[in-house]
């Protein structure tokens, strides 16, 4: 039986939970996440974690900030004037945003606050700094 290795496209199936043991996200009602082990495009601790196992084993991991969605940095949390933002959208805490950079790139934020004259945007991944546990099934090695 094929093992994941660098290079492999694997599907899994994964519950992820904060350090409390509340589910924040899971795939096991829909279908396995699927990644190539290597290419940057999911958490490096899941992609680390699947290197070894083979189709049909489980492993319950935790990661560290650095090896899930990175420390926070608030850097990236920045208070901007309302009027910035039109008027024809009803702001709400927690509400997710896409704006534009000066140099044109669009990206992601929430909002983290909000009062009449300001709003607080969080460029931060949600779970950034969170130390997050997974219980992960390897589905397929391909």
């Amino acid at each position: 039986m094929a093992k994941a290795e660098n290079g492999s496209t694997v599907k899994i199936h994964f519950t992820g939970k904060y350090e409390d043991g509340t589910v924040f996200d899971s795939s096991r009602d829909r279908d396995p996440l699927e990644f190539t082990v290597g290419d940057g495009k999911t958490i490096e601790g899941l992609e680390q974690s699947v290197v070894g196992m083979e189709a049909g084993e489980t492993k319950d991991i935790t990661l560290t900030p650095d090896k899930a969605f990175g420390d926070r940095d608030e850097d990236m949390v920045r208070a901007i004037e309302r009027s910035q933002i039109p008027e024809e959208i009803d702001l709400a805490v927690g509400m997710p945003l896409q704006v534009q950079s000066p140099e044109g790139e669009s990206y992601m934020v929430m909002v983290a606050d909000l009062d009449e004259e300001t709003v607080t945007l969080d460029g931060n991944h949600p779970l950034a700094g969170q130390t997050l546990s997974f219980e992960i099934e390897l589905v397929e090695v391909a």
